[in-house]
């Protein structure tokens, strides 16, 4: 693409992800994606795999997992690209200066299967997803049904100081002052969610650490009478195996 051409795409575009274009053009993401990508615990390459990119937005992640040489990539998304901002304008402007061959499917993750998807897959990423949904647990179920191998799962958490399976709803705007959030699962919540869905080894492999949570909490300015950030809220990584029957 000629380069002014795509700067000036790319500054008509509302970003969430940050993307290097090439030719010095990284987009305006209002997220630090590059930052992420190590704390998911993924091997340098990942050359032969096939990948489902779950929640793609902008597609930071497929495109990644397709620049580490997966065999596959599917990005996938229904709420970003049909809802939110400039909607897939991001992910086309960036699959076209990237010259991308990743595959783009616009389905809810309630609607995900074998069919809609496009396939199981080698590794799934459900990166960022998981607390916005009403139904966590259908969600995992509909994620298990297309996974062949392992999951990837990044969300939000909560309530980390409590050992047994709970989890935070919230009905309002009580996190982040968004109306999209909907639960703050603990880890052995999440563990458990996991398990009944169809998954099995799940593993820690990130979890904000506490020090960074209690600089959150008492740095966090208030948002409808509450804080932001509490010292019970965290963001984690895990890894899971997709269940053989």
């Amino acid at each position: 693409m000629n380069p002014d051409a795509l700067r000036t795409e790319v500054n008509d575009i509302v970003w969430w992800h940050t993307i290097d274009l090439g030719n010095g053009i990284i987009t305006p993401g209002r997220d630090e994606t590059p930052a992420r990508w190590p704390l998911l615990g993924l091997p340098e390459s990942l050359a032969g795999l096939s990948v489902l990119d779950i929640g793609a937005w902008d597609g930071f992640y497929s495109f990644e997992a397709e620049r580490r040489g997966a065999a596959r990539v599917v990005a996938a998304d229904e709420f970003a690209w049909q809802q939110l901002g400039t909607g897939r304008r991001g992910f086309d402007c960036a699959h076209r200066a990237l010259g991308s061959e990743v595959e783009a499917r616009e389905v809810d993750v309630l609607d995900l299967s074998p069919e809609t998807a496009g396939g199981t897959f080698d590794l799934v990423l459900f990166l960022g997803v998981l607390y916005h949904l009403r139904d966590p647990i259908t969600a995992l179920e509909r994620v298990a049904s297309v996974t062949s191998d392992r999951l990837v799962l990044e969300t939000h958490v909560d309530l980390l100081g409590v050992r047994e399976p709970a989890a935070a709803f919230y009905p309002d705007k009580e996190l982040y002052g968004d109306a999209t959030n909907w639960w703050g699962p603990n880890l052995p919540a999440l563990f458990g969610m996991l398990e009944v869905a169809g998954f099995a080894d799940a593993t820690v492999v990130h979890v904000t650490p506490r020090r960074q949570r209690l600089r959150n909490a008492v740095g966090s300015r208030i948002v409808k009478g509450r804080p932001r950030h509490r010292y019970s809220h965290g963001r984690t990584v895990v890894h899971a195996r997709r269940r053989k029957p």
